[in-house]
């Protein structure tokens, strides 16, 4: 079998003045991903949202809660997609008692977030979300710890790719739950009605409050927040 494996990051950078870093993928078998996307175009045609109009979190808006919801339901009634997400409150971290830079967590962070969607006797291809010019060497750097610190020898990992999420709808859908998830674990401000809506959904849908920690063996929606003392 072959695995698709769909990932993306919110508030990751180390001074960006947010507290909850969340990075998340979404898997599926690749035979079936363009049977997914065709799922995700009749759920925009039904809202009459254009085909190629990407699905963001910033996007969601009291005139678009049905639509947003009805992506939610679709990825919990699709047996063929999980996901996974590693959460970590930046305002604990400490990375001089570590001796490491924010950019050599970030990788590990990466690590421990890939570490339970790759499929173990299958190949696994990962596309990363195209955030900036440093992609490339981002790629290079996960490779790297991917291969220093995981036991690959009955897991194959075909490719780790960049991508540009306004083309690939699986991806945007990871965004979603990434943007809801980063959401639920920080400090807002006159929060938006839709955008808690929308957490809120999750939470229903999941059965989980998004602010812990799943069992480990949760398959379809897992969650690990990093404890940092």
């Amino acid at each position: 079998m072959e695995y698709n494996i769909y990932c993306d990051e919110s508030c990751h950078l180390e001074h960006d003045g947010e507290k909850a870093m969340v990075i998340g993928g979404i898997k599926c078998p690749r035979n079936f991903r363009k049977q997914i996307t065709r799922g995700i175009f009749d759920i925009k045609a039904k809202h009459s949202i254009p085909r190629y109009s990407e699905i963001k979190w910033t996007k969601i808006s009291p005139c678009n809660i049905a639509y947003f919801k009805d992506l939610i339901d679709y990825f919990f009634s699709c047996d063929l997609l999980t996901f996974r997400a590693v959460v970590i409150d930046k305002e604990k971290l400490k990375h001089g008692q570590y001796n490491q830079t924010h950019n050599e967590f970030y990788y590990k962070m990466y690590f421990y977030c890939l570490s339970g969607l790759l499929e173990p006797q299958s190949i696994n291809c990962v596309y990363i979300d195209k955030k900036d010019t440093k992609g490339t060497a981002k790629i290079q750097k996960l490779k790297s710890c991917l291969d220093n610190t995981h036991d690959l020898s009955l897991t194959t990992i075909k490719r780790i790719q960049c991508v540009t999420s306004s083309e690939l709808p699986i991806l945007q859908l990871a965004d979603l739950i990434i943007g809801a998830i980063g959401y639920n674990n920080r400090e807002i401000e006159n929060a938006s009605a839709a955008k808690s809506e929308i957490v809120k959904h999750i939470q229903k849908k999941s059965g989980y409050s998004l602010n812990r920690s799943t069992i480990l063996a949760e398959k379809k929606f897992n969650l690990f927040f990093i404890k940092l003392s």
